[in-house]
């Protein structure tokens, strides 16, 4: 692996620690330059994505989403004559909560796009595609 891809798929975890601990403002700042696309539209910049994210997302007592976002089939594909890369992954999204037992609520891939910008790597793009829901009703507002 590449310095580069190791610094993509960190970005790509870290996502998953930020959503999981209910820290969208730090989801906002991870993705400040990069363009959200999900099941809600198009939202573009870190506040915005953050705020959708806080309306879209059930937030308990703990100040988490009781989630764990499992990120697997990692594909990079860096262009470092261009300073960009693209990524794409599964994820899977679990919970518990004191009266649920864990259990999957929703799966899907994700299809990322990167620059490199003053030797680091930043998201340009994060697109969401749920392909399998579950139980979803104590995790989204609908």
């Amino acid at each position: 692996m590449t310095t580069a891809e190791r610094a993509i798929e960190n970005l790509i975890a870290r996502y998953a620690e930020l959503v999981d601990d209910g820290d969208f403002a730090g989801v906002g700042e991870l993705l400040a330059h990069a363009v959200f696309v999900g099941g809600t539209g198009s939202v573009r910049g870190g506040d915005a994505i953050a705020r959708m994210l806080r309306e879209t997302v059930i937030v308990y007592d703990d100040g988490t989403p009781r989630t764990k976002h499992v990120t697997t089939n990692v594909q990079i594909e860096v262009d470092e004559r261009a300073g960009t890369a693209t990524a794409r992954a599964y994820f899977t999204v679990l919970q518990a909560l004191p009266e649920l037992p864990l259990r999957p609520v929703a799966g899907g891939r994700y299809a990322d796009g990167f620059e490199r910008h003053d030797g680091s790597w930043r998201f340009t793009e994060r697109e969401v595609r749920v392909d399998l829901v579950g139980d979803v009703s104590h995790h989204l507002r609908r």
